[in-house]
């Protein structure tokens, strides 16, 4: 996980605790995939005995950061970002250790550094730190000159690097971490404070993760997978893994597993001719520690649903309210009254177009009952008389109906 580092930076941790950060700027309603592999890093920096600080880009946030982008960022409202920086910071308190002892995790904002701040102010102690053409040396800043670099996004590099001068100051934090698209950013940080409080920092950069077909992990675009159950669900959080493509297997081992090296060595002997097991593995240990046993077992029954043609009746009779509201998450799902179900029931080409309408006409219905291809809690229904009444319905208010073998629904009863 290691890209880059400042000379000297392993002798200086190995001397004892060191403090350390990263910034997350909140730029999008929750943490992603991509964020998780900082997050990582603070977790296992916290685990090797140091103290990590999470710092929240309510300031830098408000400009946007051009490294990595090959256009300007639109802005967002402050009230947007407050809104996604409160609910990234209760995901953090999921994450890290905020109780250790001596090294809790802490978080800060580095709005609290501007707040009373003008703009005289931050061009005499801020921008005087360093010159235009040490900024513009800056991959981050050479990569946009072409196609253009507004002065707000210009000026991010010196708030970057005034944060952690702040943090230096007020946490004795050291040490600076992030993706290697910061390094630029990073030691801009370093020469700060070795420039305007003769002290010494140092830096760390980590990859970027990357895909085995070489697309990245990205932090606010489309097709992200994200650490909020409400916009990943935790099915597809889960299959993301399952699917993975398997030459991405042992990275993701590495990066995102809580497993020592010797254990990840083992499981990948274990496991060289059984690569989707390996992926159940990881997909497990993932989705218990980012949604909890609770959703991962909600995760298994909708598995089961969808993967096993031999799931029986029995098995959806013991899938609790949980299970079947995760189900009714992955696919199509109806609501329908039970009050015609308790008073003598509905016929069932009835049930499937004017109650429900999973079906969109009778016709239809009547051909996919003579065809056997519905059942109902995994039941053939053979007759076009069959009705569905009140004993069809599960304990916690659900049906599922099923349509051949690959379509399935379920029918939520109110």
């Amino acid at each position: 996980m290691l890209h880059n580092h400042t000379e000297g930076v392993e002798e200086f941790l190995s001397k004892g605790e060191v403090t350390g950060y990263i910034g997350f700027d909140p730029t999008a309603p929750s943490l992603t995939i991509g964020n998780y592999v900082q997050v990582m890093i603070l977790r296992l920096f916290q685990q090797c005995g140091h103290r990590p600080i999470v710092l929240m880009g309510g300031a830098t946030g408000r400009i946007g950061d051009p490294s990595g982008k090959d256009k300007e960022r639109e802005l967002m409202t402050e009230e947007k970002l407050d809104a996604n920086l409160q609910h990234q910071m209760n995901q953090f308190q999921k994450l890290l250790d905020f109780d250790a002892g001596t090294r809790p995790a802490l978080t800060v904002n580095n709005l609290d550094f501007y707040r009373e701040m003008n703009v005289l102010h931050f061009l005499r102690d801020v921008g005087k730190t360093i010159t235009v053409s040490y900024m513009m040396g800056k991959d981050s800043v050479k990569n946009r000159l072409e196609k253009g670099l507004s002065f707000t996004e210009f000026s991010y590099q010196l708030l970057q690097a005034y944060d952690f001068q702040c943090l230096y100051e007020q946490h004795d934090c050291r040490l600076q971490m992030g993706g290697s698209d910061q390094w630029g950013n990073i030691t801009s940080g370093t020469e700060f404070i070795r420039r305007n409080i003769n002290g010494k920092a140092h830096a760390i950069t980590t990859p970027l993760l990357t895909k085995a077909d070489g697309s990245k992990f990205g932090k606010s675009t489309e097709g992200n997978i994200w650490l909020d159950p409400t916009l990943t669900s935790p099915y597809k959080f889960y299959q993301f893994w399952i699917n993975a493509d398997d030459r991405d297997v042992s990275k993701f081992l590495r990066y995102f597993s809580l497993k020592n090296q010797a254990e990840i060595l083992s499981l990948e002997e274990e496991y060289h001719d059984n690569m989707q097991g390996l992926k159940r593995l990881l997909a497990e240990e993932l989705t218990e520690r980012i949604h909890g046993k609770d959703q991962f077992a909600s995760v298994l029954a909708v598995s089961e649903l969808l993967f096993n043609r031999k799931a029986s009746f029995e098995f959806l009779s013991s899938l609790e309210s949980q299970h079947w509201q995760a189900v009714a998450a992955e696919i199509p799902s109806y609501d329908t009254g039970r009050e015609r179900l308790e008073a003598g029931g509905v016929p069932i080409v009835e049930f499937l177009t004017e109650e429900t309408h999973i079906l969109g006409s009778k016709g239809e219905a009547r051909r996919a009952v003579q065809g056997n291809a519905i059942s109902v809690n995994k039941q053939k229904i053979t007759s076009l008389e069959h009705k569905i009444t009140a004993q069809d319905v599960l304990a916690n208010g659900y049906l599922m109906i099923e349509n051949g073998k690959k379509n399935k629904m379920v029918v939520r009863l109110h």
